[in-house]
């Protein structure tokens, strides 16, 4: 077979070091951009009324569904990301009122934020997978 020691070069760049180390960059840039879709989400509510002739404001809950709405600083300033291996990395909230908000529980209905963060940033993660992985293939000479 004429090229054959080319083609065989050609798919051990495609299934080496460069593969896991794109795929590495790929999910750790995914993770950060979920982190960041949570965070603004949390934002996007109206946390709060001003009452009239006082000065402060009075706290309004989200629905049921919505995102949180924004009363301290501690739900969006706990969520993270962090590489947890050469392929993985993960999205967590470290408030410990996260997994309540995020599932709801037998007293208050789930107002979600990160799985509709993960949801809402997948494709553009899969496009940016697409086109790390056609950079290798097209530096590996095929």
């Amino acid at each position: 077979m004429k090229g054959r020691e080319a083609h065989k070069q050609r798919l051990k760049k495609l299934s080496g070091e460069a593969v896991i180390k794109a795929a590495g960059r790929v999910v750790y840039v995914g993770s950060d951009m979920i982190r960041a879709e949570a965070h603004v989400s949390i934002n996007r509510v109206k946390h709060g009324r001003v009452v009239k002739g006082e000065r402060r404001k009075v706290y309004t809950a989200s629905a049921p569904g919505e995102a949180p709405a924004y009363d301290t600083e501690n739900l969006r300033s706990g969520i993270v990301n962090a590489q947890t291996g050469p392929i993985t990395a993960e999205v967590r909230s470290e408030d410990r009122k996260a997994a309540l908000l995020e599932f709801g529980t037998s007293r208050m209905e789930a107002r979600p934020y990160m799985r509709p963060a993960r949801d809402a940033k997948a494709p553009e993660i899969q496009r940016l997978f697409e086109t790390e992985i056609d950079k290798l293939v097209k530096g590996s000479g095929t």
